[in-house]
């Protein structure tokens, strides 16, 4: 196994669902119980091993600067880079080459919460793995992947916002990955989807289906993707 030390965090939209509360802030400075929702990330990465970090700024990127800052209080290390056109996450991925280099790297978005056991084990990328990609239970496909995966829980097929009718599966995006620098020869490729966005998923697929192996991991415990007040809401009521 090899143990990851790098990490990229997406951290650059402003989250319009969020309505006013994101009028000042982005999206993953939004609080719950009392600490930014990435700042939790951040923490959880670390406790894993991370030792350095590229945050990907964009919306009130000063927010997220301002509060972490180099990273030493963390005792970690920070580095920003700023998405200026958000044209989606294939191109955003694109923005870590050089950061990455030649050695794998976690990438997580900066609005989704998951248990903290979950980051030792993204963070422990096997041998023979080109990527590993979380999946949990019990979400609406619709809103986000649909990840189709063979016994070995391998990668087979990956469809974002499947429509009724078209092919689902129980396993849902969970929205934290584990790469090889080859998933940039992906990046490199992609064509705008129909929603006119260059899609991380899209190039997610092409790795599987180029004969690559990426490994799906089922996260255990709480999972959270916080994309609008309702969900925001109920974590800090969860007190």
């Amino acid at each position: 196994m090899a143990k990851i030390d790098k990490a990229v965090l997406l951290a650059a939209g402003r989250g319009t669902r969020m309505r006013e509360m994101t009028a000042e802030l982005p999206k993953p400075m939004l609080e719950v119980r009392g600490k930014p929702v990435l700042q939790y990330i951040v923490e959880g990465l670390r406790d894993a091993g991370i030792t350095s970090f590229l945050i990907v700024v964009g919306y009130r990127a000063e927010a997220v600067q301002n509060f972490f800052g180099d990273g030493s209080r963390y005792k970690i290390a920070i580095q920003y880079t700023t998405q200026s056109v958000q044209d989606g996450t294939g191109r955003v991925v694109e923005l870590a080459k050089n950061f990455a280099a030649d050695t794998p790297f976690v990438l997580g978005y900066g609005d989704i919460l998951v248990a903290p056991e979950n980051y030792k084990r993204i963070v422990d990328l096997g041998k023979d793995l080109e990527a590993m990609i979380s999946v949990t239970r019990g979400e609406d496909v619709s809103k986000g992947g649909a990840v189709f995966v063979n016994e070995q829980m391998e990668l087979v097929d990956l469809r974002e916002k499947p429509k009724p009718g078209e092919p689902t599966s129980p396993w849902y995006n969970a929205g934290l990955y584990a790469f090889r620098p080859g998933i940039f020869d992906f990046t490199a490729k992609l064509i705008p989807s129909p929603r006119g966005e260059y899609e991380l998923t899209d190039a997610i697929r092409e790795l599987a289906q180029s004969g690559k192996k990426v490994q799906a991991v089922e996260l255990t415990g709480n999972w959270a993707d916080v994309r609008d007040p309702e969900v925001l809401a109920r974590l800090n009521q969860k007190l």
